[in-house]
């Protein structure tokens, strides 16, 4: 299904949410070419590995769909427990955008499209976005589109809100999630190449943005791979004005 399609400063990418079991071999391996170009630590064996897990993918194509590749996010939809209440959740894995691209909303467009569209196969509960990310790039997606999450600089985290986080990292990371931290360090971490300008956070951006400071002390071992685990509802009344406007269009202006 096509879910968006933006135009940035130089091309047109085009977003659309599949089944993983949809992906074609060629599409396989634009994947993983364009996730060895960014990150160290990655094999073939441990990227299809990695895939087989998950049961949705976002591609971002240039010029539409089976255009060139020019980014995508891995996906686990899964229903589970809580308190004895069923909860739904987003899982959100290997997920990059071509430098090239850095300038579209493509990306944030078609994944908060997505994971509304996925809600009426998962529909039990309420729906949350369990995400790890070792990049303050992807953590800043989070202040941005979302009113409330955790962790969070601006408040304290809520102790239910808290005690789900632990109950979904534990229940899917087991002892490489330190729940004292709030990290995942996996055994082989995939980290930001450095040859690519990707790893570290520029001093300025540390200086003027709370939610970057926040993000590096968190999780100070972001820059070898390690993951902070944050939690989100998902749901309208959740979303930022920004957030609002990459699902429903600016809205109209005054006659």
């Amino acid at each position: 299904m096509s879910v968006a399609e933006v135009q940035s400063t130089a091309i047109t990418i085009s977003g659309r949410v599949v089944p993983r079991d949809a992906l074609t071999g060629g599409q396989q391996d634009e994947m993983y070419a364009l996730l060895d170009a960014h990150f160290e630590g990655i094999t073939p064996r441990q990227f299809r590995r990695d895939l087989d897990e998950k049961n949705w993918v976002i591609l971002l194509e240039q010029g539409g769909p089976a255009g060139r590749l020019c980014g995508f996010s891995t996906l686990l939809v899964y229903e589970t427990r809580f308190e004895g209440e069923p909860i739904s959740v987003v899982y959100s894995g290997d997920t990059i955008v071509r430098r090239d691209a850095w300038g579209s909303s493509a990306l944030p467009r078609t994944w908060i499209a997505s994971v509304n569209s996925l809600r009426r196969h998962y529909p039990r509960g309420r729906y949350y976005w369990l995400l790890i990310t070792s990049g303050y790039r992807t953590y800043r997606f989070l202040p941005l589109f979302w009113r409330n999450f955790i962790p969070c600089c601006d408040a304290p985290t809520p102790m239910r809100e808290g005690l789900l986080l632990h109950h979904l990292a534990a229940e899917r990371f087991g002892p490489v999630y330190n729940p004292a931290t709030g990290v995942v360090r996996f055994e082989r971490p995939q980290a930001l190449r450095d040859e690519a300008g990707l790893r570290g956070i520029p001093p300025e951006r540390l200086h003027s943005d709370p939610h970057v400071a926040y993000f590096a002390a968190r999780n100070p071992g972001h820059e070898r791979g390690d993951e902070l685990v944050c939690l989100c509802e998902l749901g309208d009344d959740n979303l930022t004005p920004a957030g609002r406007r990459m699902v429903y269009g600016p809205p109209p202006r005054p006659r």
